[in-house]
């Protein structure tokens, strides 16, 4: 029980990755907040933690508009009274798909639509719930990067961009967070099977990706959920601003 009676809220939490931190933060005692603009996503995430026995809130949330971000803030606050954790992990990427070309063939339209969820709403929802971490003098803040920020993947360049944002504004945010005794590090995923429907192209492009890791398989969202649960928990009581790559030893950092 990691996370005993602890609130999390998890941005993207109705699909893939996201589905997945829920999953875990419930089976160690943590309440969790499932916060997608998928809304019907959303309340299937929490029904089925709810028909385990464990404490789930649905919220539809749109993590690029500030209204929405406190929104989700009041009502997890109104259902369980403190929040304790925040995993930033709704992006623009599988579920919502982009554009794999160079950096000259993508639209200024969906340049921006990138960085509005994976940057700016990032900063959004932080900024959202840390008056009541502060409140309490308490929270950890987990961002979810990408690994592909330290190997310079060719193709959907505004991701990659978006992701490198994400782990400066996490350096940042921990130096303006800690004297509050607020913890804010990332995670940097490895190339993930995680889409809802998996195509034939979908797992050939996983498949590619194992040549070059240490660990010779496709990366699941269950393989993230353990560093996601230990930098939540007291376990990581005295480590932020850290970066955390989950990918096999693809990269090794």
């Amino acid at each position: 029980m990691l996370l005993d009676n602890k609130v999390v809220i998890v941005t993207g939490g109705g699909h893939g990755i996201g589905r997945a931190y829920c999953h875990g933060i419930a089976a160690e005692g943590g309440k969790v907040v499932v916060a997608d603009i998928d809304g019907e996503a959303a309340d299937m995430v929490a029904e089925e933690i709810s028909g385990e026995g464990r404490q789930a809130l649905a919220v539809q949330a749109d993590v690029s508009s500030l209204s929405s971000c406190q929104d989700t803030t009041s009502k997890a606050l109104s259902q369980f009274g403190q929040i304790d954790g925040l995993i930033n992990n709704a992006a623009i990427f599988a579920t919502i798909p982009i554009s794999r070309v160079g950096f000259q063939d993508i639209s200024e339209d969906e340049w921006d639509r990138v960085m509005d969820v994976n940057v700016k709403g990032v900063w959004l929802c932080s900024r959202a719930v840390a008056p009541a971490m502060q409140e309490r003098k308490q929270g950890s803040i987990v961002n979810i990067a990408s690994g592909t920020v330290l190997n310079g993947s060719a193709g959907r360049i505004h991701y990659v961009a978006s992701k490198a944002a994400v782990v400066g504004f996490s350096r940042v945010l921990a130096r303006e967070l800690g004297p509050d005794n607020i913890r804010v590090n990332t995670i940097a995923p490895g190339s993930t099977l995680s889409e809802a429907q998996i195509t034939d192209e979908i797992l050939e492009l996983r498949q590619a990706n194992i040549g070059n890791r240490a660990l010779k398989r496709v990366e699941r969202p269950e393989d993230l959920v353990g560093t996601a649960l230990y930098l939540l928990s007291d376990l990581s009581g005295f480590v932020t601003g850290q970066m955390i790559v989950v990918g096999g030893g693809d990269v090794m950092y």
